[in-house]
């Protein structure tokens, strides 16, 4: 039997202090959460496959420094270049890439497919600043070393490359830019997925393409699926919007990432829209 003595003085857990403690808790669980999405941000944005792999274009490759040129079969010293820039959970050597570049080329395009940072086995780590600044390398080399004019020159971007791409637009000259499943800004994605976070004040890579796209001095092509569950076809929407005109959206099925394979329509659509810039004949 406890004594009398020991229940009086037995410590109480009040109802204020039991909600204190879960409080507590509620504040510490949500900073660790904090801390957690600050430490992982670039793995969360960067999906970077660390090796190439084996699988490499069919058609004559050169090699320039961590890019892929890919010139066309026809009077390649007279034609347009794109520069190509993939998206996230891929590199240069993923089969959609060399798809892509296969029927670039077949429209009469020649193309480079620059690397980033961390993606493919080159060093370094992927940032915002980083594959901007690999985007960058690739324009310069076809300026200085191949020698081409800008009026030559289309950018393409792929989902996190039409971020990548947005903001080469948005230093340079250009003749074109192809938008393919393009997001308005990654740092709003990244809001919509963790909405009880201030992810806009953590995030160190925003890649806010609708704040750069009005500096975009070029017609515009957007390219995206209805079926997109990776980037919502409202958020390609929204960057087309804010986009200055000459600009075209052209909806094609297939979601966002087999639209360029299972739409027939999809490399008509650019080769229309390069004829009309008088980019292709």
């Amino acid at each position: 039997m406890v004594p009398l003595f020991a229940r009086m003085n037995a410590p109480r857990i009040t109802v204020p202090r039991a909600l204190a403690a879960v409080l507590l808790l509620a504040v510490v669980a949500y900073a660790g959460a904090m801390i957690w999405l600050v430490a992982n941000e670039t793995r969360l944005v960067f999906e970077a496959q660390p090796t190439l792999g084996e699988r490499r274009q069919a058609a004559p490759l050169e090699i320039a420094g961590q890019s892929w040129l890919m010139r066309t079969a026809d009077t390649p010293d007279t034609r347009p270049w794109v520069i190509f820039l993939h998206g996230n959970a891929s590199t240069i050597a993923s089969r959609m890439n060399i798809l892509h570049y296969e029927h670039l080329r077949a429209l009469g395009l020649n193309v480079m497919a620059p690397e980033y940072r961390g993606y493919g086995g080159i060093d370094g780590a992927p940032s915002e600043a980083g594959l901007a600044e690999d985007a960058g390398r690739a324009y310069q080399y076809l300026r200085e070393h191949e020698h081409v004019d800008p009026r030559r020159i289309v950018i393409y971007g792929w989902s996190l490359g039409s971020a990548v791409a947005v903001t080469l637009a948005s230093r340079v000259d250009e003749a074109a830019v192809i938008l393919e499943g393009a997001p308005a800004s990654v740092v709003g994605i990244g809001q919509q997925r963790y909405p009880y976070f201030p992810v806009r004040l953590l995030i160190r890579n925003p890649f806010e393409s609708i704040a750069r796209i009005g500096a975009a001095g070029s017609p515009l092509l957007f390219l995206h699926s209805p079926e997109d569950a990776v980037i919502p076809i409202a958020e390609g929407r929204r960057l087309f919007e804010a986009a200055p005109p000459p600009k075209q959206f052209v909806e094609v099925s297939g979601g966002h990432i087999y639209a360029s394979e299972k739409d027939p329509r999809f490399f008509p659509a650019i080769g229309t829209f390069l004829r009309a810039q008088r980019l292709l004949p």
